[in-house]
């Protein structure tokens, strides 16, 4: 068996999440902005097909189809200050174009400004020490809702990646096509 793992607190064996916006036609021309989520607490994984479910007067039980999948990633993050409201630099230190770029918007922009995100997500090395599987695809960020308390003193939220179509699963990461 070749399970995948995360390794947490091992940086090369981690899930990682990074989105970018994405450009009409999928041209990608601002190499170097590139947001990667930080502090991810947990991730799920959404595959979920729809039924269309019937009833015939000749059968027993009822009758399922499956129909079109809804996918989503959700998880929850301690909020870090640059990702989340953004910042003038970009993650490889190149200056952040302020009107257009993922990284000056943060997570909270990209959502509030309902923009397309191209994202991958690595899942982790294997039990065997191999590489991981990329999931990539495109969607938009919702569902944020931070939050404090006495009992979790810093900023926590959950994020919603609702995914447009369908994923797709590979060795290589969507983002690195773009120059990332």
């Amino acid at each position: 068996m070749s399970y995948i793992y995360p390794a947490p607190g091992v940086s090369t064996k981690e899930i990682v999440l990074r989105v970018a916006i994405y450009e009409t036609g999928g041209v990608y021309t601002q190499a170097g902005d590139v947001l990667t989520i930080p502090a991810l607490q947990d991730i799920t994984v959404n595959a979920a097909n729809d039924i269309f479910t019937w009833t015939q007067l000749d059968a027993q039980a009822k009758k399922n189809i499956a129909t079109t999948a809804t996918n989503s990633l959700s998880m929850n993050l301690v909020l870090d200050q640059n990702r989340f409201f953004g910042s003038t630099t970009n993650e490889d230190g190149s200056t952040a174009n302020v009107a257009l770029s993922t990284a000056a918007k943060g997570v909270f922009g990209l959502s509030t400004d309902k923009d397309l995100v191209v994202f991958d997500l690595y899942l982790g090395d294997t039990s065997e020490g191999s590489a991981g599987k990329f999931i990539t695809g495109t969607g938009y960020i919702t569902g944020l809702a931070p939050t404090v308390s006495a009992d979790a003193p810093v900023w926590v939220s959950p994020i919603t990646i609702t995914v447009d179509g369908s994923y797709t699963v590979g060795t290589t990461a969507t983002l690195n096509k773009y120059g990332t």
